[in-house]
């Protein structure tokens, strides 16, 4: 973790917020915008300050205020101008650069307030689908990058899994389906855990059994399952694990301990692609992302 970035290059800027680095240049020499700190070998590069001041920019400049207008403002007014604005502005769009404003800020107001604003005009579900995953795709290219910080993205994450949580509560006693039980899982020290828990509000919400264990499980900790005599349907996801080296040898794991059983397991995520033969012996099935595996339930 220490090799991710805390200063920021243009380039992460202009991945962050969506502006061409050009652009952000224009802005600086002509209204003094951001000021740019220098390495020893005058190499420009910004700080956490300026990544939280340049969203704030983007987010009224968005809203029909003129750059000129905006470089007039004090960092105070900038703050406030475009909290009020995030806070009365709930469009897809704007919903997720405020998120992007909350995340880089930790400002958990801003975030559920953001949040409620969007709940007037769209379902839980509809939130999810056309705010929550282009968001958490967002950070994903971040990550890619090296541009988030971890503190960054644990933060945004903990608040949307509580959104989904309290969703999935609501609905935990209408089980209506009983004659199968889902019994969601991850990998030894995989900790991504986001698609696992909206998937487990779909199950639950369409009736279905689930039992949730969540983060980092050895597969030893299902034997307990085997002898249940309900069909027990296994869902995992994979985002950083098992290892790619590592990834045929689970399965084959899985495959054995899975056969001469009724029970199936179901494993969604980028990982699944490194899976070479899937003539498995017992009931597994691979979907790319949880979209992909939710239009065959």
């Amino acid at each position: 973790m220490n090799n991710i970035k805390q200063d920021f290059t243009i380039k992460d800027l202009e991945n962050i917020s969506g502006i061409k680095a050009h652009t952000i240049r224009i802005w600086e020499k002509r209204y003094d915008l951001l000021k740019p700190k220098r390495t020893n070998t005058n190499i420009r590069y910004y700080s956490n300050d300026s990544v939280q001041k340049l969203l704030n920019i983007v987010l009224l400049n968005n809203n029909n205020f003129k750059i000129s207008k905006i470089a007039r403002m004090s960092d105070e007014e900038l703050i406030l101008q475009s909290r009020e604005l995030a806070f009365s502005s709930a469009i897809n769009d704007e919903a997720i650069n405020s998120f992007k404003l909350s995340m880089f800020q930790f400002d958990k107001v801003l975030f559920n307030n953001t949040y409620n604003k969007l709940l007037h005009k769209k379902t839980f579900r509809e939130i999810f689908k056309d705010v929550f995953i282009p968001f958490l795709n967002h950070i994903g290219l971040l990550w890619q990058t090296d541009t988030l910080l971890p503190a960054h993205e644990h933060f945004i994450s903990n608040l949307i899994a509580q959104k989904i949580q309290i969703n999935t509560e609501k609905l935990q006693y209408s089980v209506s389906n009983s004659n199968k039980t889902y019994v969601l899982f991850l990998p030894e020290n995989e900790i991504h855990e986001l698609g696992l828990l909206y998937l487990n509000y779909e199950l639950v919400l369409r009736g279905y059994h689930t039992i949730y264990l969540g983060q980092s499980l050895p597969l030893d900790n299902l034997d307990y399952f085997f002898k249940n005599e309900r069909e027990i349907c296994f869902v995992t996801s994979m985002t950083v694990m098992p290892y790619d080296d590592k990834i045929e040898s689970y399965f084959k794991e899985i495959d054995s301990i899975l056969k001469g059983t009724n029970h199936q397991l179901i494993a969604i995520g980028r990982k699944i692609n490194l899976v070479k033969s899937s003539n498995f012996k017992s009931k597994i099935a691979l979907y790319n992302s949880v979209s992909d595996l939710l239009k065959e339930l």
